[in-house]
């Protein structure tokens, strides 16, 4: 029984994640060096969807003085950020998902890293609305998902490069047609445009492409 929304358990999320998503390493550089340009000095870090702390042991190391809050619907993925961030004084934890957040104008930045895409449109919206509703006026939104082609074409070719980036890292043809059965079924990618409406909706007054590759891509938002 998986312990998550994710293709893996908690104990194993470390050890499979780079054989399923190009370049998921890059996520965490591309969103550290936007937020040292964007400048967080002192300043309080949401990250929601927190997954086993991948991303906040890299902002702790890189950024000594910000104080971070680490959400996830999963008790077992917030078990592993916490085993992975033991050491680390300025980081809280709550076992909860984006959807339930609650802060109002609190944190100079938010991210949510592969968390949305297995929501509703509707769930989708609520949850973003709420990192919305946590940023102070002027802080930024990142986010990076798993996204849809805008046309069937261009999906059935974005796709068959996927297949073929996991089967030479190690996953056999059963497990990346079951990995690729999950669209539609578990998770709910949607498009780059449709992304990008959704969260100009919501009210944030500048919205990006931050970085996009095979069918993955992410975003800044500014409140």
């Amino acid at each position: 029984m998986k312990d998550n929304s994710s293709a893996f358990n908690s104990s194993i999320y470390d050890s499979k994640v780079n054989a399923v998503l190009p370049y998921y390493t890059e996520y965490n550089r591309q969103i550290l060096d936007l937020a040292e340009v964007f400048g967080i000095k002192n300043s309080k870090w949401l990250d929601t969807g927190c997954g086993t702390g991948n991303l906040a042991l890299r902002v702790t190391e890189k950024f000594a003085d910000v104080k971070l809050v680490l959400c996830d619907p999963s008790a077992e993925m917030l078990e592993a950020s916490k085993s992975k961030l033991a050491e680390c004084d300025n980081v809280k934890f709550r076992n909860i998902s984006s959807q339930e957040l609650d802060y109002k104008n609190e944190f100079d930045i938010v991210t949510a890293v592969q968390a949305h895409h297995y929501l509703s449109i509707d769930e989708r919206r609520k949850a973003e609305k709420n990192c919305y509703d946590a940023l102070k006026d002027g802080g930024i939104f990142i986010t990076f998902e798993n996204i849809a082609m805008s046309t069937e074409q261009s999906e059935m070719l974005a796709i068959a490069r996927w297949k073929n980036y996991m089967l030479a890292h190690g996953r056999t043809e059963e497990q990346t047609e079951n990995h690729m059965k999950r669209r539609g079924t578990e998770l709910f990618p949607i498009t780059i445009e449709e992304h990008i409406k959704i969260l100009k909706e919501i009210g944030f007054t500048s919205v990006d492409l931050l970085w996009g590759s095979y069918l993955q891509a992410g975003f800044f938002a500014i409140k």
